[in-house]
């Protein structure tokens, strides 16, 4: 059953941050708020993590998950950028953006998109994901939590908690959260896809 921590939008309490994080490093799969609903994470390099979102989401092998990151300095340690994708990707930064990228070796290999060697990688505007990743020191492993049959995040940390709590190790509410998924932008092969549209807007990146 999953532990809810119920911590304040401008200053989430540290105590509450902290003992998410340590369940976070113990192997557990917590569900967290962002700038574009509400995520799945868990410790990089977790496959069990990974394979119970795949369960929960009902997802295929073919799905990017993403790594959630505190800051844009972090992403080139995990993904390929060219001189033009890192100004396009910085500029964005933070947002409800999800990037496309190739992998580097530094990327966990249980996350990456088995034919493509792609991944995920985001840095959201929220201020309870980032105390939350700046409280563990390294980006989560994630996916947006939206269930099978909907197109929509869940938004709401009690809805979250009587839902999924019996499948979750932790439920993270601040009150605040986005209502839209992020834009998915895959810039994994040179030229500029955009997947999905949601909160973060398009026109930077469209021709």
């Amino acid at each position: 059953m999953a532990r809810y921590f119920d911590v304040h939008p401008d200053n989430p309490q540290p105590r509450a941050l902290g003992q998410v994080a340590e369940i976070i490093r113990d192997g557990g799969l917590v569900a967290y708020p962002t700038d574009s609903g509400y995520a799945l994470g868990c410790r990089l390099g977790n496959k069990d993590g990974l394979d119970r979102i795949r369960t929960l989401r009902h997802l295929s092998d073919k799905h990017h998950f993403t790594l959630c990151c505190s800051e844009f300095a972090q992403l080139g340690q995990y993904v390929q950028m060219d001189n033009d994708v890192f100004r396009a990707i910085k500029a964005a930064t933070p947002g409800a953006y999800t990037f496309i990228l190739k992998a580097t070796r530094e990327a966990p290999k249980v996350m990456l998109q088995p034919k493509k060697r792609t991944v995920g990688v985001r840095v959201p505007a929220h201020t309870t994901a980032l105390a939350l990743l700046n409280t563990l020191g390294e980006p989560l492993m994630s996916s947006t939590l939206i269930l099978p049959g909907h197109e929509e995040p869940m938004t709401d940390g009690w809805t979250v908690n009587d839902d999924l709590g019996t499948q979750l190790d932790a439920v993270l509410d601040s009150g605040d959260c986005g209502l839209e998924p992020t834009t998915i932008v895959d810039l994994s092969e040179g030229d500029v896809e955009i997947t999905r549209y949601g909160a973060g807007d398009p026109t930077p990146f469209e021709a």
